[in-house]
């Protein structure tokens, strides 16, 4: 992840993230970051909305972060946070939270290497995503984009489902995001992701999450590389 996809600075007061969920589409994704050294969390607002609060409300910490997993995943998610602190390498992970309402939510968490600006690792940072079955959750803005470029974009929500076990609409929510954030055209995207992963799954067995967590986040940086290559 380059430049300022990991999250909102600058000049503006609206995140990638925040104008990849406008219109009408549910709050499902944004940003975090995790410093080794102090333990010190930073999340988005719309992570802060994942986990229940009102943004600006609750100041991320370990202790915190840890209290809203689900009690049945809360001792493998402590290890995971103990082994990224020791690996320091990427990781993935699909498990359960609970918000401040008691409110059960499914999120994927994607974490790549946070380093500063002489190289070293630092910490980690990524994204939350909400992948909760969302029964009244509608996309009516997007139903020309998706007849327009049906087939392509339905193969990739299925990839997506597969993968990640989520909802077609919720595969649909990512891939949408994913295009906005980058600001990459929604077909395009597809396409290259198709691509992808056609090439990493094409034996008997899936390649490890972590795999198509790259592939999706960096589908955009393969894009602009063919393009400039093209001119």
């Amino acid at each position: 992840m380059e430049g300022n996809e990991n999250r909102p600075v600058g000049g503006s007061d609206v995140s990638p993230v925040e104008q990849a969920l406008a219109g009408g589409i549910p709050q499902r994704a944004g940003w975090y970051r995790f410093f080794f050294a102090d333990e010190r969390w930073e999340w988005s607002p719309e992570v802060e909305s994942i986990h229940g609060y009102e943004p600006g409300t609750a100041a991320p910490t370990t202790e915190l972060v840890l209290r809203h997993k689900h009690p049945d995943d809360q001792e493998a998610m402590a290890a995971t946070l103990h082994d990224i602190r020791r690996s320091r390498k990427p990781f993935s992970t699909r498990h359960r939270i609970i918000t401040v309402q008691g409110t059960i939510r499914e999120v994927v968490v994607i974490g790549e290497l946070l380093r500063d600006d002489s190289g070293d690792v630092v910490g980690t940072q990524g994204y939350y995503i909400d992948v909760t079955p969302a029964r009244d959750a509608l996309i009516s803005d997007a139903v020309a984009e998706i007849a327009d470029n049906r087939a392509v974009i339905e193969q990739v929500k299925g990839a997506l489902s597969l993968v990640y076990r989520i909802e077609p609409e919720v595969a649909f929510d990512v891939l949408r995001w994913r295009s906005q954030e980058t600001n990459v055209k929604l077909r395009a995207l597809a396409e290259q992701l198709m691509a992808d992963f056609a090439i990493v799954g094409g034996g008997e067995r899936l390649p490890p999450r972590e795999v198509f967590d790259r592939l999706l986040v960096t589908a955009h940086q393969r894009i602009r590389a063919r393009s400039a290559r093209a001119k």
